[in-house]
């Protein structure tokens, strides 16, 4: 397969930032190159998605947007393949599990036509006293203006949609800056949706050529909405620089916690905690990293989950076969061992991994009992590592689960209904799974971390909504 050359599309605006050069982590191949925007340029994009977005006479009108989506779902669903074996190898998750992110992603773009089918307004009470006879109220809504979104490596298709197809549902114009290390997909997204009839300017795919061109973009008075996926340093670093009155939705990670009951279903749970542990190697914001066993169980677990953890095949993400692949980049895979190094001199087991594969690929990994100031415990790791500790009660493991600045998602494996309730109620996170992993999400449902997990809630309808404005119209009549 020869390399890409990708130019951003911006209409009529030149691109002369120094070229992006994207790779793929697992063997380092050149897969595209990606034509950058100075911040002048940058800015110019922006002027573009203004300019729709203060003339109401070219705003896209519901019905044009459902075809538009309608369209581009379909058109997702005949690619899926060509679209996963892309996202594998630039992103390096398996292919296996690009081919349901890539399914995941045509359902959410029919998800955002669903919600426009059904979204309303209501009727505000008149007529209650004499100040509010003779009037009718009702509230509608409209697009809130330019949305500005900055994208994330490890979903690289389903983010795009998430972020660029609820822009385009609400009615916005989107600039979209996807992630240095993942570009393709979201500019194969963006052309799926110009063949599926969106006019140009409404949704466009730019990289910049440097962190203080984005930031320029960040801080630029035209943004209405800016939307972050990524770490939490720069997320709230952006957001301190937006300017007064945007709105702003930022999803950062976790360090996910597990509550682990000594009546859990153990042939039930050793196989979700290893999905939700391992899956994409670990790069996903609510990867299970913490997991607090009750004492009796804790040993079993930790080495029933180091055993599943070396049955998986660690490798190319393209091979049908693989079940992790590899870390983004070389550097992490390094950054990841520090960690894993720091955790098991300070006193934890190895139970499984510690070590790299190869240079960008590294082991899945159980640690028994570290440290819990260690950084593979207390940050989020994004690799593919968790942490095993013993706990003398339900409310122990509660208490340390929620010691950290972080809340996301967080999960509890127990039969007993009033342990899964107690834990749903204490436990600090945006969600509590019971009797399921700490990574399970479907795309409609609320999704958002609270703290410094993040600012806002994401999933299809909330996204639509965030970037919506709601409007009241009172009329006043003698008829009324």
């Amino acid at each position: 397969m020869s390399p890409e050359h990708i130019e951003p599309s911006t209409p009529g605006l030149p691109a002369t930032g120094v070229p992006l050069e994207v790779t793929a982590p697992f063997d380092g191949a050149h897969l595209a190159t990606v034509q950058t925007l100075t911040a002048e340029e940058a800015r110019s994009a922006l002027g573009v998605a203004s300019d729709l977005a203060r003339d109401r006479d070219v705003w896209l009108p519901r019905a044009e947007r459902i075809e538009i989506l309608a369209r581009a779902a379909e058109s997702i669903g005949a690619r899926r393949e060509g679209l996963a074996l892309a996202a594998a190898r630039e992103g390096g998750k398996p292919l296996r599990d690009s081919l349901v992110e890539a399914d995941r992603a045509a359902d959410g773009v029919r998800s955002c036509v669903e919600f426009l089918r059904t979204q309303r307004g209501s009727e505000i009470p008149m007529d209650l006293n004499t100040a509010s006879a003779s009037r009718f109220a009702c509230t509608t809504h409209e697009p809130i203006g330019v949305t500005l979104a900055f994208s994330a490596f490890n979903h690289p298709i389903n983010l795009a949609v998430h972020q660029i197809c609820t822009a385009i549902a609400a009615g916005c114009p989107i600039v979209i800056k996807p992630a240095e290390a993942t570009p393709i997909s979201c500019y194969s997204v963006a052309r799926v949706l110009a063949e599926a009839g969106l006019p140009g300017g409404w949704c466009q795919v730019i990289n910049v050529d440097s962190h203080e061109s984005a930031g320029a973009l960040a801080s630029d008075p035209r943004v209405n909405f800016f939307s972050f996926i990524g770490s939490q340093s720069i997320g709230w670093g952006l957001r301190s620089t937006l300017a007064p009155g945007a709105r702003c939705a930022l999803e950062h990670g976790g360090v996910a916690p597990v509550v682990v009951a000594a009546d859990a279903d153990m042939d039930d749970a050793l196989p979700l905690l290893a999905k939700g542990a391992f899956y994409h190697a670990g790069q996903v914001c609510v990867s299970v990293q913490r997991i607090y066993a009750e004492r009796a169980i804790a040993d079993e677990l930790a080495s029933e989950l180091a055993r599943l953890a070396t049955e998986l095949t660690v490798g190319d993400p393209q091979d049908p076969g693989t079940d992790v692949g590899p870390l983004i980049r070389p550097s992490e895979v390094v950054r990841v061992h520090e960690w894993v190094e720091e955790a098991v001199d300070g006193g934890a087991r190895a139970l499984s991994g510690a070590r790299p594969v190869t240079d960008t690929c590294y082991a899945p990994t159980v640690l028994f009992d570290p440290p819990a100031d260690c950084q593979a415990s207390s940050e989020e790791i994004f690799g593919p590592v968790v942490c095993v500790y013993p706990v003398d009660s339900i409310d122990d493991g509660i208490e340390r689960a929620n010691a950290l600045p972080y809340a996301f998602q967080s999960s509890v494996f127990t039969k007993n209904i009033h342990v899964a309730a107690r834990c749903a109620r204490r436990l600090d996170a945006a969600a509590v799974m019971i009797n399921d992993h700490t990574a399970f999400r479907v795309d409609w449902m609320p999704f958002g971390g609270r703290k410094l997990s993040g600012l806002g809630v994401g999933g299809i309808e909330y996204a639509i909504r965030d970037q919506q404005a709601e409007k009241l119209v009172v009329m006043r009549s003698p008829e009324l």
